[in-house]
């Protein structure tokens, strides 16, 4: 199928690992340019390199921490600069520690709300000019399977990412007019160091192994398995596609069936 990205330019935040990556990996295979961003230099510097050298497309990346303002004003100079546009934003963040309500200190909320709402707002809101002068946009959160479903222990995505849903839900509304649509994609249980690090505090609060926790999890899913990373990252392509472009306001789960709802 041919998806249109040829030529477009994706913000892709966190994407030096995880599912970040992947659908880093996916848009530069369909030829879109890519601004790509995380905290850690050598391994962002890594995927960069790894993504030109496999697809070709111009990759620029930007060390940045999203919970800081001025890196995201940083990011945004070097879109002007190296691209002049933002098509695309996929926004990402890492997931807030485990835990039950009362292990949770106010800061903790706090910079959770910071790391997986006030990034989503600040990126946003950097790109939706150019977006909006170029009547076409593309912008995709990834979320979680516990917006629709909460995860037990997970009590501050649960929240937060509830939080980004509701935003992107009203901002759909009143950006369709501009060509611009937006919409969230929720992973199930993927195959993420995230997921290993879920598996490694159950294994020790829970006294089972990380096996049995990653055994559990299979049995949650009508598919029996895990997620791999690409096949979440083939959803965001297309919502990233010119075929895509009536489709807004939406949260898709790429789970395996996890979530037992209708709606």
């Amino acid at each position: 199928m041919e998806l249109g990205l040829e030529g477009k330019t994706a913000l892709v935040a966190a994407s030096s690992r995880g599912l970040g990556r992947a659908v880093a990996d996916e848009l530069a295979r369909e030829g879109a340019n890519l601004l790509i961003c995380a905290r850690t230099v050598a391994q962002l510097e890594e995927a960069g390199q790894e993504i030109h050298d496999a697809t070709g497309v111009e990759v620029v990346a930007v060390p940045a921490d999203l919970t800081d303002p001025a890196d995201i004003d940083r990011l945004m100079k070097t879109a002007r600069s190296d691209f002049k546009k933002i098509d695309i934003l996929v926004t990402n963040t890492g997931g807030p520690p485990p835990g039950p309500f009362e292990s949770h200190s106010v800061k903790a909320w706090s910079t959770a709300v910071e790391q997986n709402l006030n990034s989503v707002l600040n990126l946003t809101r950097a790109v939706l000019p150019g977006m909006k002068e170029n009547v076409w946009g593309r912008i995709i959160n990834i979320t979680s399977v516990a917006v629709k479903q909460p995860i037990d222990g997970l009590i501050l995505s649960n929240a937060v990412r509830a939080a980004v849903t509701g935003f992107a839900k009203t901002l759909a509304n009143e950006v369709a007019s501009d060509g611009i649509t937006v919409n969230n994609v929720m992973p199930g249980f993927t195959r993420t160091e995230r997921l290993d690090g879920l598996a490694a505090n159950i294994s020790e609060t829970q006294g089972i192994t990380v096996e049995e926790a990653f055994a559990r999890w299979e049995g949650q899913s009508p598919m029996g398995r895990i997620g791999e990373p690409k096949e979440f990252a083939a959803l965001v392509a297309f919502l990233a596609s010119e075929r895509a472009s009536y489709i807004t306001g939406t949260s898709i789960p790429v789970d395996g069936g996890f979530i037992q709802s209708l709606l």
